[in-house]
């Protein structure tokens, strides 16, 4: 039942608000708001990251705890998301500016097609991985934000815990503004 309701959600297709709706809380219904453009969770009140497995596009095992002591960028994109077509190639340009700086960008890849999805990445020359999620239970791990909207993005502190949420498409210069201030908290 709650594999069907997350399927249902995520059918919706490409969300464009700034608020999405959590169904995944015990059943309750309640809006979660992203972080505004730019914006960052003030530290104190950030919390964990949950953990997660699964496996890449490439066939290969994941596990969440390759991301720790890192900044993370985890993007829930589909190859059918007009948005997502626009915003991945721009996370690989952001990408290859703050790689080297310790951003780690991960994508998570729903209710697409393996092969679609991969050809995707090919042809816009994607670098970072993606984790093949067609059922969703990435963006379950994550029920207390909103990753049910496509695209979302997440951004991980050093300590894994959530430092911004985007449930639209996210430009570059915002990402760059938030990557920006999490860089500069320091280790």
């Amino acid at each position: 039942m709650l594999t069907a309701v997350l399927a249902a959600a995520l059918l919706t297709g490409c969300s464009t608000g700034s608020d999405a709706v959590d169904v995944n809380n015990g059943g309750e219904f309640r809006f979660v708001a992203g972080t505004p453009a730019g914006e960052v969770i003030p530290p104190g009140e950030r919390q964990a990251a949950p953990r997660f497995t699964g496996e890449l596009l490439d066939g290969s095992a994941f596990d969440s705890e390759a991301l720790d002591g890192e900044i993370a960028v985890i993007n829930f994109w589909g190859s059918w998301c007009p948005p997502c077509r626009v915003e991945t190639p721009e996370f690989q340009e952001v990408y290859g500016e703050v790689g080297p700086e310790g951003v780690e960008f991960l994508g998570i890849n729903v209710k697409d097609d393996r092969q679609l999805a991969q050809a995707f990445l090919d042809g816009k020359e994607i670098t970072f991985p993606s984790l093949f999620d067609p059922r969703g239970e990435v963006a379950l791990a994550f029920r207390d934000y909103p990753a049910n909207a496509i695209p979302s993005t997440i951004v991980l502190d050093r300590q894994g815990r959530v430092a911004a949420v985007h449930t639209a498409a996210v430009q570059q210069e915002d990402l760059r503004t938030v990557l920006d201030q999490v860089l500069a908290e320091g280790a």
